[in-house]
């Protein structure tokens, strides 16, 4: 078990004094290009080599690490999530093989609990040598469509503990000086439900890495090995400096907010809070997480690595123009609290789904908590993070092979201080995601996309809109022995906005929507039962309003009535414009700015009434149909079962009170 205290230590290789690294400005600059020159090489590779469809769509990353694993430098497109992961994985390496490392050695890691993520995303690491002495380490960390465990896709919402997950990679060689430890590597592929397509990532990976130490090679040529260390450092030193440098500049004190994750199924209803505290000295950053909740029971819970990267991701974010490295690392403080919280699970806590737990969840935490110490870039909650999984029999071959069906959404970010938040865009979990291309899914898997749009009325109404997320269907054809997973979050703690802002609509799958087998399955189930012929969609929502919605300018809410952005019902009762329509297919709207004006104070007189109604009576409504599902959410602050109207009475209170 990892003990809070045996983290490693982030700060020992910067003390934050300039060292004398030699370089002249020239040089360094050149350098300092050309690391990320030499990562970025390693994603065109992994691009045209990789087998995994969901490798293709850019979730992996890569990094440049130096001979003491720290990281050197990230990549371009980089997946938010495994940025401030893979020094802890490269450290973990050095710390299990120590110097029996090896020109021609690479290695394999994927533990969760070693400062990895999940146990999809297979990291390989190769050491770089330079007159024999190990100089730097090239690391690519690719997510692999299934690595075992007890449903397709390696998503088990039930899982308690890492054993129903997949297989954890420890520290392990794959190639021992240069030698191919084919044994080593099938019995990994073997316990993947498509070995062959994990075998070919594996090589792809490894080759990648490859790349990145020709290039570092090529460098010591020409500029010799002790430059090339000396800029490695000095380029972290560069970053540091930076970084505390602009902290000078900003308010001191303190900040805290708590987000939250939908339930506990250990403990029934009842949002789970996740907690952050925020100190500016003038000397570093400083975050607290203490008093977060402990573990959950499910797969809802992060590593001590995720939690890390999560802090770095979401306070980078408002550092845009800084590279990111371990320099970047040294100047960010973080108290995680003790082994056993939904942000420090520790072994053998069931941890795939952090990413759309505790992991999202601090980001956007971080986001507001910066959003009051730097109010220009301010920024409402973006949607959460989702995974759909369909795995089974592919009915389509007389063979009946395995297909993965694995999808993910873009969606909707928040509002932000002098404009509406970006629509149908990748999740902040790794703004580097493609949206996976309909006709490559379609052509893998036996599952026919039916619709694929901007959801209307999804956006978190403000004075600045959240962004539009997007509503995604589909149909089973021709499959068996088939079962569907979401990994998902928000449909209780929804999307958030701040300053005044309302919130965006809740996450969730139905099952054959307007039939009579229609079934609302939620934001986090695992192996339901599939047939050919059942149909399924589900939104992802759009970020939350930044500001008063009644202050939107009536031209803009015009305008988002024209482009279908928000429908003529919902100008009315979430911005209080009345719009009327007067030919739509030729775009013609008007507004009525007496009924608008007369509206706005209605509201302004009645929304705190509204927030205190009884959510008992509220339900009764909606289950009666009387109330829509966003007058629940926007008027009366009131979360339900959305498929049966049950009402959840302390998720209500917390939702209410936040």
């Amino acid at each position: 078990m990892t003990d809070v205290a045996t983290i490693p230590d982030l700060h020992a290789a910067h003390s934050g004094v300039r060292k004398a690294s030699g370089l002249d400005p020239v040089t360094f600059e050149v350098l300092k290009n050309a690391f990320v020159t030499s990562v970025d090489l390693m994603s065109e590779q992994i691009l045209r080599t990789c087998y995994s469809f969901v490798i293709y769509s850019r979730d992996f990353s890569s990094a440049l690490c130096d001979a003491q694993g720290n990281t050197v430098m990230q990549g371009s497109a980089d997946i938010a999530v495994h940025v401030g992961t893979l020094h802890f994985q490269c450290k973990a390496i050095i710390e299990e093989f120590g110097q029996d490392i090896h020109p021609g050695d690479v290695f394999a890691i994927n533990d969760p609990y070693r400062g990895g993520t999940h146990f999809n995303d297979v990291s390989f690491i190769r050491p770089i040598f330079a007159n024999g002495e190990v100089i730097a380490y090239a690391q690519n960390k690719g997510h692999w469509a299934d690595i075992g465990g007890n449903v397709p896709g390696s998503f088990d919402v039930n899982a308690k503990e890492h054993f129903g997950e997949g297989l954890r990679i420890t520290p392990v060689r794959i190639w021992s000086k240069g030698t191919f430890l084919h044994d080593v590597a099938q019995l990994l592929v073997s316990n993947t439900r498509a070995p062959r397509q994990a075998m070919g990532d594996l090589h792809a990976q490894s080759e990648a890495t490859a790349v990145c130490e020709r290039e570092i090679l090529r460098l010591v040529d020409k500029y010799s090995k002790q430059t090339v260390v000396a800029a490695m450092q000095e380029t972290q030193d560069y970053v540091e400096r930076i970084v505390r440098r602009r902290l000078a500049d900003l308010p001191h004190g303190q900040w805290e907010t708590t987000d939250y994750i939908d339930f506990d199924p250990g403990k029934g209803e009842g949002l789970v809070p996740i907690k952050i505290k925020l100190t500016l000295d003038g000397k570093g950053i400083h975050y607290d997480l203490t008093g977060s909740a402990p573990a959950v029971e499910t797969f809802l819970n992060s590593g001590y690595g995720t939690t890390h990267s999560a802090i770095y991701a979401g306070t980078k974010t408002f550092f845009p123009d800084v590279p990111l490295n371990s320099g970047f690392y040294a100047a960010v403080e973080a108290i995680i609290g003790p082994e056993g919280t939904v942000v420090n699970a520790g072994w053998p806590y069931a941890v795939t789904g952090f990413c759309s737990g505790p992991y999202e969840k601090l980001m956007n935490g971080i986001f507001e908590l910066w959003s009051s110490i730097m109010p220009e870039r301010a920024m409402a909650c973006a949607f959460n993070l989702e995974y759909l999984l369909v795995g089974g029999r592919d009915g389509r071959t007389a063979d009946n092979p395995y297909f993965m069906w694995y999808d993910w959404m873009a969606g909707g970010w928040g509002g932000r201080a002098s404009k509406d938040g970006s629509s149908a865009t990748a999740p902040v979990f790794g703004p580097g995601l493609a949206v996976q291309p309909v006709e490559g899914q379609e052509r893998l898997s036996p599952v026919l996309t039916t619709v694929h749009q901007i959801g209307t009325d999804s956006g978190g109404p403000g004075r600045f809109r959240g962004g539009l997320g997007i509503e995604k269907g589909g149909i089973l054809v021709d499959a068996t022995k088939t079962v569907m997973s979401y990994c998902c979050d928000r449909a209780r703690s929804i999307t958030w906005g701040i300053e005044g802002g309302l919130p965006s609509i809740p996450h969730g799958v139905w099952m054959n929507k307007g039939t009579e087998q229609e079934r609302f399955l939620g934001s986090n189930f695992s192996a339901v039962p599939l047939m050919s012929g059942d149909s399924f969609t589900r939104p992802s929502a759009g970020g939350g309003g930044y500001g008063d919605p009644l202050e939107r300018p009536f031209d803009e809410v015009l305008d988002d009535v024209i482009d279908d952005y928000v429908s003529i019902e919902r100008a009315a009762k979430d911005y209080g414009v009345v719009v009327r329509e007067i030919d739509k297919d030729l775009d013609l709207f008007e507004v009525d700015e007496a009924e608008s004006k007369s509206l706005r104070e209605h509201i302004r007189s009645e929304r705190h009434g509204w927030l205190a109604a009884d959510p008992v009576l509220i339900a009764q409504l909606y289950r009666a149909g009387e109330l829509d599902l966003l007058d629940v959410i926007r008027r009366h602050g009131v979360i339900l079962d959305w498929g049966s109207g049950e009402l959840f009475t302390e998720t209500t209170s917390q939702f209410r009170a936040s």
